[in-house]
């Protein structure tokens, strides 16, 4: 008798774990800068009015600079350094330095190298100002490849350090070393005050009080959130509010995936569709070279309607898993939720004078950290000091009223223990990061496979319909924002070469900017190279892989809503 071979479940397997997928993407990375040569680009500092009406200044790329790394032409850089020890006053205008060009040439031509050049201000850039492509050897072109081990004193960069050096890029402002502490530092005030119990005995009395008014409480986040995207970029700080949203939205009988949705997806629908944002929208127009918050009209009008078509579809999904719990994907891992509720219900914890003291206090810190945010320009490390203050006061209030019994002690284990719960997403953070690393880097000053990508997307725009243009656009926009998430950094690598691009294409430059705000937003939802949506991932206890399988269906949505904006704007003609 034929014994029958069961099926097998593919609907059972297990998705691979983010750090799987991160350093799955690290290896594609890394294989890639064999294959495609290492480019840079010339930089210039451009002024431009920002959303206040102020001059500031940034770094972008010169459109026309770019070019191949290739080894030195020693020979012909050397005949023009001797030339140049003839020339008093152009070494004075170069501001080179007499004995160290002298010093330099009695070395000899093998002696040439870019390293002693810099030393003199002789730099690749100066360089090729002065002399064109004539001081490469271009038989040659360059790759940027990071070794298999290795760190930058010993052996060079390699990309199996690409944890450790993720971490610690960048500063205390942004990727990664500033956000992994915020992270740490969030996860830490929220493990205090999680431990006082007032978020519980509040949530708990709200849907007590207010049975039957769970629909109309998500679209109004919704909006809230988008609102906060819109006006001020919101990223980061969504970080700190997830904390409280996700065993609210949970409580509501939602799962943890309809949590990040109202919240930090939200933020970045109201990015990607801003009228002012000064971190996306104001910087691009700003190096596009076009007024400073122009087309404001027809974007607050697609922030409505893409806001409330995207509430919509939220809802959509959320009243599916209201219905039928065991659909969710999270329905798992949101358990650890449900059970801290029930417990909270089972107990009947009263609703105390202390645990109102405390949701107040966080109250007035939330509108401190909005009203620097906005009003002064707190970032980061404002952000982080703003929060510990909020869990260590929650804390003492805590202690005064004998919450859970609470005492000093139980304050500094509770922090370390919610520090504890977010650290797999601070390294995260840090892995994100080192993929940027393994592909040279984004700075379009130094040579990198990343800018040669860019340059190339740039060439094949060249020559096609405005409509088809436009569209192609938002579709680079999209697919860079998957590697590049900072919105303002994406603008300085990616406008200098799509404004005078939209030129040639015959496309508006402002509806250029619309293409990259749009891709560069929504999917920022979507990345796992987004710092800000790892962390919030976290604090909900989502697996990336599962959040994808969530979100792809809704970048889907939003493409589509994003392509007929375009079009729409293409109909009109934007300016």
């Amino acid at each position: 008798m034929e014994t029958v071979k069961p099926k097998k479940d593919f609907t059972k397997m297990r998705t691979p774990h983010t750090y799987v997928i991160i350093f799955g993407v690290v290896i594609v990375a890394w294989i890639l800068t064999f294959l495609v040569p290492a480019g840079k680009f010339s930089t210039q500092d451009i002024e431009y009015k920002d959303a206040n009406g102020e001059t500031s200044t940034r770094t972008v790329l010169r459109q026309d600079s770019f070019r191949y790394d290739y080894p030195l032409d020693k020979g012909y850089v050397f005949d023009q350094l001797e030339d140049l020890a003839q020339n008093p006053e152009e070494m004075q205008a170069l501001e080179v330095p007499e004995e160290g060009l002298s010093a330099l040439l009695s070395e000899g031509e093998k002696g040439v190298t870019q390293e002693k050049l810099d030393e003199l201000a002789l730099t690749d850039d100066v360089l090729y100002d002065e002399y064109g492509m004539k001081i490469y050897d271009t038989s040659e072109k360059l790759h940027k490849t990071a070794k298999i081990w290795g760190t930058d004193d010993f052996n060079g960069f390699g990309f199996l350090n690409f944890i450790f050096e993720g971490l610690v890029s960048g500063d205390k402002y942004g990727s990664a070393v500033g956000i992994a502490a915020l992270i740490l530092v969030v996860g830490g005030s929220f493990g205090i005050i999680m431990k006082t119990g007032a978020i519980d005995a509040g949530i708990f009395a709200f849907i007590s009080r207010t049975k039957g008014l769970e629909r109309l409480a998500l679209p109004l986040l919704f909006f809230a959130f988008s609102f906060g995207g819109a006006t001020f970029g919101m990223a980061e700080e969504v970080i700190p509010f997830s904390m409280v949203m996700v065993p609210f939205v949970i409580a509501l009988g939602y799962d943890s995936i309809v949590a990040v949705t109202v919240t930090y997806v939200a933020s970045q629908i109201g990015n990607a569709t801003s009228w002012m944002s000064p971190f996306s929208v104001a910087v691009a127009q700003g190096i596009a070279g076009i007024p400073v918050l122009s087309g404001a009209t027809f974007r607050l009008i697609m922030w409505v309607i893409v806001t409330g078509l995207s509430a919509g579809y939220m809802m959509f999904y959320a009243e599916k898993v209201r219905k039928n719990p065991e659909a969710s994907l999270t329905h798992k891992s949101d358990q650890y939720f449900r059970d801290h509720i029930k417990k909270t219900a089972e107990d009947k914890v009263a609703f105390t004078l202390g645990h109102k003291l405390i949701l107040v206090e966080m109250l007035v810190v939330l509108i401190w950290i909005v009203w620097g945010v906005t009003q002064k320009g707190y970032y980061i490390p404002e952000i982080a000091s703003q929060f510990f203050v909020m869990g260590l006061v929650s804390g003492i209030i805590a202690v005064i009223f004998k919450l859970n019994d609470m005492r000093i002690n139980d304050i500094a284990t509770a922090f370390q223990s919610g520090a504890a719960d977010l650290a797999g997403t601070a390294i995260v953070v840090g892995m994100a990061k080192g993929i940027l690393l393994v592909l040279g880097g984004s700075d379009a000053n130094v040579p990198s496979a990343l800018n040669t990508i860019l340059h190339s997307i740039g060439n094949l725009l060249t020559g096609v319909p405005a409509m088809v243009g436009a569209w192609v656009m938002y579709i680079f926009q999209s697919l860079f924002n998957l590697v590049v998430t900072s919105n303002s950094g994406q603008a300085a690598l990616t406008m200098p070469i799509m404004a005078p691009l939209a030129d040639l294409v015959g496309v508006p430059r402002q509806i250029a900017v619309l293409a990259y705000q749009l891709g560069a937003g929504f999917v920022d939802a979507f990345t796992p190279v987004s710092a800000s949506l790892i962390g919030v991932l976290g604090v909900a206890r989502i697996e990336w892989a599962k959040w994808a399988r969530f979100q792809i269906k809704m970048q889907a949505f939003l493409f589509v809503l994003g392509t007929i904006f375009i079009m729409i704007a293409i109909a009109i003609g934007l300016q």
